[in-house]
């Protein structure tokens, strides 16, 4: 473990707070550790969302050290590439919902773990951009495909390729966050969307969560398949009988992550 992240829980919910200042830029021990924290969340039942936040008023983070690739070392290049994507894709895979709390500049590596996230709320001052080819390099955990499958081709090309900054209400009208929030208030409204979550069968949301995602390397005509198998393989689970009777008996279902 690190302690560049800290992770506390707060009911069902997870929050894993960056914690390298001044500008929460990612280490190789804090993408390990990152990658760890969320293994082990997917086999906690007791959780359910995960929440990341900056425990900095201005960064929510700088992504990479540029140090780290100064002298132009190829080695340190593929470790480091691999550390990345192996961290963010991990989030990506989180069994429950994960939200991405933007309080400042969210920046290369830094916008890329709120795109490895499910859903992202910015604070109305907060910038973002992917600005690797400013200096050589480009982004390698996930931001020209996930941006892409965002907010389209247009907007992505926008971003990369003419190295645009963006403040949160522009990322919001594109699609690029789902939430915006006033200053001071992303955190609190990541918390209220998790608690929603809670509300939900924690089996149905990671089944349903694998469907949206299913489209990412399937055809439609797959998904459609694999819907209806999850849907009867739901009827495996305790979570699945004790919904709908909840739901018949006018009560507040309990669920048992099983």
């Amino acid at each position: 473990m690190t302690d560049k992240l800290i992770v506390e829980k707060q009911g069902h919910t997870a929050v894993i707070t960056m914690n390298n200042p001044p500008a929460n830029t990612w280490t190789e021990e804090s993408l390990k550790g990152l990658a760890v924290v969320v293994e082990e969340l997917n086999q906690d039942k007791e959780i359910y969302a995960l929440v990341i936040r900056s425990n900095s008023e201005k960064f929510f983070s700088a992504g990479a050290d540029l140090n780290l690739f100064a002298d132009g070392d190829r080695s340190v290049a593929r470790d480091m590439a691999r550390y990345f994507g192996e961290a963010f894709e991990t989030l990506a895979r989180f069994r429950g919902v994960s939200i991405a709390a933007i309080n400042g500049f969210a920046m290369g590596g830094g916008l890329e773990v709120a795109l490895a996230c499910d859903i992202r709320v910015a604070e109305e001052q907060a910038q973002m951009a992917l600005p690797e080819a400013k200096v050589g390099l480009l982004p390698c955990a996930g931001g020209t495909q996930n941006l892409t499958m965002l907010v389209g081709e247009g907007w992505t090309k926008r971003l990369i390729l003419c190295g645009e900054r963006i403040k949160a209400p522009l990322a919001k009208e594109i699609g690029l966050v789902e939430e915006l929030v006033p200053q001071g208030q992303s955190f609190e409204k990541a918390m209220e969307l998790a608690k929603a979550v809670e509300q939900q069968s924690p089996t149905a949301v990671a089944a349903c969560k694998q469907l949206i995602q299913n489209n990412r390397t399937n055809h439609w005509d797959a998904g459609y398949i694999l819907e209806r198998e999850l849907f009867v393989d739901l009827f495996h689970t305790e979570d699945q009988k004790e919904g709908v009777n909840a739901f018949l008996e006018k009560r507040a279902p309990e669920w048992k992550n099983q």
